[in-house]
């Protein structure tokens, strides 16, 4: 069974991700993969440095992810430009990497992407779970944790879909407002009826 795992950015999405890891499912961290495609040599990192220039590079010639971040979260057409670059080759990746857990014989996988549902990554899972947490929380969370200001928060979150609609495309709502331990016990209940056959 293939799990795609979504929620927007700062919503915990990895923590459930790393518990379902702990119970034993094998997690492709599609953020990971996303690095891998824009990685210096690549395809796809020629052709962000040839569209956005050669100032979002770092020193050692890697593409500095929080510069051209604050440029297309607050630009719908660079955004748009960027993933037109880069999602097919993360989406070819992500489906190759599956091939391969299956062939394995990796009997839950868990495909964990942020935006699962806008690059169309829900077409190759069997099951999506999408993790909720209030807007308030997600953006103390990126103001804590990764150091933005309110403003690029604010640009990060809008740039994704709202829970509303990731809600429509759910198999499972995991409300992250909970408990931590309310919501591993969700989490232990699904994975058990998966196992058991119930899904």
């Amino acid at each position: 069974m293939v799990i795609g795992l979504t929620g927007g950015i700062a919503s915990g999405k990895s923590t459930v991700a790393a518990k379902l890891k702990k119970l034993g499912a094998a997690v492709i961290d599609v953020d990971i993969l996303a690095r891998g495609v824009v990685s210096k040599g690549e395809i796809a990192y020629n052709r962000i440095v040839q569209c956005f220039g050669e100032n979002i590079l770092l020193p050692s010639g890697e593409i500095n992810r929080k510069r051209l971040g604050s440029i297309v979260f607050s630009d719908k057409e660079k955004l748009a430009l960027l993933n037109s670059i880069t999602h097919p080759e993360i989406i070819s990746r992500v489906k190759d990497k599956i091939r391969e857990l299956k062939v394995s014989g990796k009997r839950i996988i868990v495909v964990d992407a942020a935006i699962l549902i806008e690059m169309g990554l829900h077409k190759y899972v069997d099951s999506v779970w999408v993790v909720i947490v209030d807007r308030d929380t997600q953006i103390r969370r990126l103001i804590e944790r990764d150091k933005f200001d309110y403003k690029d928060s604010e640009n990060r979150i809008n740039s994704q879909f709202t829970n509303e609609v990731r809600k429509k495309y759910a198999d499972v709502i995991i409300d992250n407002n909970k408990p931590v331990e309310e919501v591993e016990k969700k989490l232990e209940e699904l994975w058990n009826n998966i196992i058991s056959g119930g899904e």
